[in-house]
């Protein structure tokens, strides 16, 4: 199992490898000729389409946009992502259809090693996180790693997501906690 394989299904995968760190600068590439661009620009939906390979037509990221990979985002149909969002994708990030993801928000897959020794190193896991379908993620919301959210959820502007949210649910607050 090469590093990418690793990354991908949360193992301790070292950041390093060659085969990461290629795909890790393809992205940063791409979101470079991507900066200043808007939605409507010539090109920039080409270059969005080879970052995030398989986004629906009917889907939108605006810009600016960060991410580590880009391939290891998967969207559905009519998803939104507004401005200034960060979607570090070692492991896979997924977002159901009809989701509406605010400004600023951040999803976070990359955990690194509780040990501080082992974290001088070039190792992390990456941890998967799903957002189901009918979502509304608030502005200024962090998504932490290995976190599913169900289907038709609220996430409250600025709450910071550290477990599993069940369908049909409002959260708010750090830790987020249920409010509805």
């Amino acid at each position: 199992m090469n590093e990418v394989e690793k990354m991908r299904s949360a193992q301790l995968a070292d950041m390093s490898a060659p085969e990461i760190q290629v795909k890790f600068v393809h992205a940063k590439k791409l979101l470079a000729k991507m900066r200043g661009m808007s939605t409507y620009d010539d090109g920039y939906r080409t270059l969005l389409e080879e970052l995030v390979p398989g986004i629906p037509d009917s889907s939108v990221i605006c810009p600016p946009f960060h991410c580590d990979h880009g391939d290891g985002i998967r969207l559905g149909e009519n998803v939104f992502v507004n401005a200034n969002c960060t979607f570090l994708d070692g492991g896979y990030i997924t977002i159901g259809a009809h989701t509406l993801v605010g400004p600023c928000v951040q999803i976070y897959t990359p955990h690194h090693p509780m040990d501080y020794v082992e974290r001088r190193g070039t190792k992390e896991y990456a941890y998967p996180v799903t957002i189901g379908e009918d979502c509304w993620i608030g502005g200024g919301a962090v998504i932490c790693p290995g976190v599913t959210i169900g289907s038709r959820c609220v996430i409250g502007a600025g709450s910071v997501v550290t477990k599993d949210v069940p369908d049909d649910c409002v959260v708010a607050g750090n830790p987020a906690r249920a409010i509805h």
